[in-house]
């Protein structure tokens, strides 16, 4: 079983910051999906994939996998950085 811990960006479309500290543990899925000849839907017979856990931390997470024998890849988180700029530069 493959899975990947990534830790939740901000929510583009609001500028609050809810749930972006916790960390998720995803598995990848192991079969690839097909259509439904009746309804046209795709879906597959992989019910991991549908599996998402939170931790409160990355260790709390690699723990986790290592103890169910998960192997887990670590998505590093993109810095956080605020650009400053001053109502004033719109006309420089």
């Amino acid at each position: 079983m493959a899975a990947r811990i990534y830790q939740r960006p901000k929510n583009a479309m609001q500028s609050g910051k809810s749930r972006t500290s916790a960390w998720v543990l995803e598995f990848e899925q192991s079969e690839a999906r097909k259509a439904d000849p009746l309804m046209g839907w795709t879906g597959s017979g992989d019910t991991q994939a549908q599996v998402s856990l939170d931790f409160p931390s990355k260790e709390a997470a690699q723990e986790y996998a290592k103890r169910y024998g998960i192997t887990a890849r670590v998505h590093a988180t993109p810095k956080k950085g605020l650009k400053i700029q001053a109502y004033a530069d719109n006309f420089r």
